[in-house]
This record gives structure tokens, C-alpha cells and sequence, in this order.
């Protein structure tokens, strides 16, 4: 084994699509005597085996804290941590990725991060924020939180009869508007969000833009400069790396003027008895011990789908989706209903199901009996529950690694749920 970091880069060149399956270890798992059917991609991906090595290895000879040591293990590391942060600039078009990309816990804290240092800074009493009917959870607290703490005003473009974004009276919602959050994919509906054309009109009305692309950047191309926002929040785990460690991409011009986030070590240049100055970016925003080996984890996963091609990967889960939706037309009529656009042009691999009259929880955990893993419950979308009539669904949602016999084998398990609450 080599003491030099360049072996951590260990993801392939090329990955055949067809035949990923295998690179994943847990899927080759089995749940209650069945090989496990994974479809919980929308909450959190699985791995593969070259991210998995690529943390162990860089555990194993290299780990060193970052931007402190002047020895070797140090200095291997800080090229390790930088390393990643330029290919995860680079995977979203990042026009500065050294200085653009701060590395935070997840996607809720990237937000979190804008709300508290650029919303505090910029928003007061009669300001306004606009948010959309679909957002998670993550893109709305943080918001009412500084609503109620500034008095800031919040306003929401709601959702047509086939759960798309209600844009028809967009220019009144933009009227006074300082910042616009909105998802670019909803974790719920699949819904593809026209957000170019949100942010563009939203850039004519004076307004800042924060995309939340927790479901979209794992799936979809995304080029920054092309969606026009000037904030993106994405998570790793959702885009096949570890958990704890997420991404903000900001203008940097915003990033500048924004004060740091937390305080502590790391993200500051002096600090005397009567004060301190800041860090320059992106090391403002990242106080203390960052997660190191998850950023080369991140950096791993990165390169794991360029080597597959988010081009692939979209025409993939669109075809797939496709499967999906005549299967369980042709199987279940109307005893099913999905929520969301109808066929795929304008939806992602995510299905919110609900079969008859059965609990969204029930109908999961008798997936589950089959080796099925779906997410039951609301999603950290309750507004968005309360639009479409309901508590909960049962939620499939596809990626890379799955393929038409996992549809067929989750097709089988809802009718076998059927005949078991007949």
C-alpha cells in the first residue's frame, strides 16, 4: 500500500451502467430470506465499494487534522480535503471553486447557513421571502425561524392540479421580494422545477436566489451559472456519499460580504481581547475540525458519477420511472394513486404512493417482508401533505443501481399487501 495520497482517487474511469449493481456491497444484502430491493434514494443513497476504500485508505495512511500541520501525514491530508473541494466545485460548474464552496454538516445546515448570516444581514421587519408548496422541511424553518425573529414577511407560489409549481402569478409574488428559496426537484412529488426561469424573473424583481438541490444534483447535470441562483445546498449522502458532510455554493461577491457562521478555530486570521477578523473564504464558514474523510468520500462519489454521466444517470431513472408507472397502471388501476406530474418529462424518479385505504406504514412494513425498502411518513414536507390531501404516503424513489426487476419486485409486494388487507 502507498504512503501517498493519490491512491485514494480509486473510482473507475467508466462504469457500465447496466452493470453497477455489483459495485454496491449492501444491495447484495438479503431482508427476510429476499435479496434486498433498495428504493429510499431520495432519503439517503447507498455506496459504492470505491468510496467505501477511498475512506478506509485515507484512514488508514493519511489521516491528519487540516490547515494546521506542517508534517507529512498534514500536508497529504490538506491536499486530500482542497482536492475535493475543487471536484465538487467543478461537478457543479463552480466559476471559483477554492473560494465558492464551503463544506457544512448537510444540506439543512447549508440553508440554515444563508438564513443566519446572510438573511440576518440583509432581511428585516416588512421584507419579504418567497418559498414554494413543495419544500422540505429544511427550506422552510429556517425561514419561519427568522420571520418570527425579524418580523420578515413569507409568501408561497402554490402548486396546480398536477402538483407542479403554480407560476401564473409569479411577477405579483416577486413584487418587494428580497430572496427566493426554492427546490430545484421535490423530494415528495419527483417535480422538476422550472428554476432558470424562477430565478431569471426573480433576478429582474431585485431578489437573491437559494436553490435547494438536495434531490436534483445527485440526479440531473447542474451548472450553477445555468440555474442562475446565487446559493445551491446539496447533501453527499444522497449522491452515493457519506453522511456529515453537505455543500453550500455561493457567489462569491455574497459570500464576502456575509458574516461567519459559527466561531472557533479555523475560521479566523486574529482574534484579540476585543475582537477577531475573519478567515478568508471558504475557510469563514468552516469553524473547527471539518469532516475530513467524508470529504474524500464526497470527492470518491464525485468521481464515481462522472465516470457514469449525469446524462445517463437521468435517462436511466426517466426510463425506469416510465417502467414504473405503466406497471402499476396496468396492475392496480386506481387502487393506486401517485402524486405528481403526470408521465416523466417533468419528474424524477420519486412515486408517493397510496394503495387503497392502507397506511402508508403498513404498506411499508409489508414491503418490507419482501426485502422492499421504501419511506413511509411525510417527508419534512407537512405543507406539502396538507396540499395533497393526506398524513403520509409510501414513498419509491430509483437511482443509478436499480433496474426493472426492483420495480417488478416492489409491483409484486404491493399485491401482496393488497390481498393481505383485502
Amino acid at each position: 500500500m502507498t504512503n501517498s495520497p493519490e491512491h485514494l482517487a480509486a473510482c473507475p474511469s467508466h462504469v457500465d451502467l447496466s452493470k453497477l449493481k455489483g459495485d454496491f456491497p449492501i444491495l447484495s444484502r438479503t431482508v427476510h430470506g429476499h435479496q434486498v430491493v433498495y428504493l429510499d434514494s431520495a432519503a439517503s443513497s447507498q455506496r459504492p465499494q470505491c468510496v467505501l476504500d477511498a475512506m478506509d485508505v485515507y484512514y488508514q495512511t493519511t489521516h491528519a487534522n487540516v490547515h494546521r500541520g506542517v508534517y507529512t501525514f498534514a500536508e497529504e491530508a490538506d491536499r486530500l480535503y482542497d482536492a475535493s473541494r475543487v471536484a465538487v466545485g467543478r461537478f457543479i460548474g463552480a466559476p471559483d471553486p477554492e473560494h465558492e464552496v464551503i463544506f457544512t454538516k448537510n444540506a439543512t445546515e447549508s440553508v440554515n447557513l444563508v438564513a443566519a448570516t446572510w438573511g440576518r444581514a440583509n432581511l428585516g421587519r416588512g421584507d419579504v421571502v418567497l418559498l414554494t408548496d413543495m419544500e422540505h422541511h429544511a427550506n422552510i424553518v429556517p425561514w419561519l425561524m427568522l420571520a418570527e425573529e425579524r418580523g420578515v414577511e413569507l409568501r408561497w407560489v402554490g402548486l396546480d392540479e398536477e402538483y407542479r409549481l403554480d407560476l401564473s402569478d409569479l411577477e405579483r409574488l416577486l413584487d418587494g421580494v428580497k430572496l427566493v428559496a426554492c427546490t430545484t426537484m421535490s423530494n415528495v412529488l419527483g417535480t422538476i422545477t422550472p428554476f432558470a426561469d424562477i430565478a431569471e424573473a426573480a433576478h429582474r424583481a431585485g431578489a437573491v436566489v437559494l436553490a435547494d438541490g438536495a434531490q436534483s444534483v445527485p440526479h440531473l447535470p447542474t451548472d450553477v451559472g445555468g440555474l442562475g441562483c446565487d446559493f445551491l445546498a446539496f447533501s453527499a449522502h444522497k449522491m452515493l456519499g457519506p453522511t456529515g458532510i453537505g455543500v453550500l455554493w455561493g457567489r462569491r461577491e455574497l459570500l464576502e460580504e456575509m458574516p461567519p457562521f459559527m466561531g472557533g478555530g479555523g475560521m479566523i486570521r486574529d482574534v484579540r481581547h476585543d475582537g477577531f477578523t475573519p478567515n478568508e473564504l471558504p475557510w469563514k464558514f468552516e469553524a473547527g475540525t471539518p469532516p475530513i474523510a467524508e470529504a474524500v468520500g464526497l470527492g470518491a462519489a464525485v468521481s464515481y458519477l462522472q465516470a457514469v454521466g449525469l446524462d445517463a444517470v437521468h435517462a436511466h431513472e426517466v426510463e425506469l420511472t416510465a417502467y414504473a408507472l405503466s406497471t402499476f397502471e396496468e396492475r392496480f388501476g386506481s387502487d393506486l394513486k401517485i402524486f405528481g406530474p403526470p408521465g416523466t418529462s417533468e419528474r424524477g424518479g420519486v412515486l408517493s404512493l397510496a394503495f387503497r385505504d392502507v397506511h402508508p406504514h403498513d404498506l411499508a412494513q409489508v414491503l418490507d417482508q419482501a426485502g422492499v425498502c421504501v419511506r413511509a411518513g411525510h417527508h419534512c414536507a407537512k405543507p406539502l401533505m396538507r396540499r395533497m390531501g393526506v398524513t403520509a404516503t409510501a414513498r419509491a424513489s430509483f437511482y443509478l443501481y436499480n433496474d426493472e426487476s426492483d420495480v417488478d419486485v416492489l409491483a409484486d409486494a404491493i399485491a401482496e399487501a393488497g390481498t393481505l388487507f383485502a
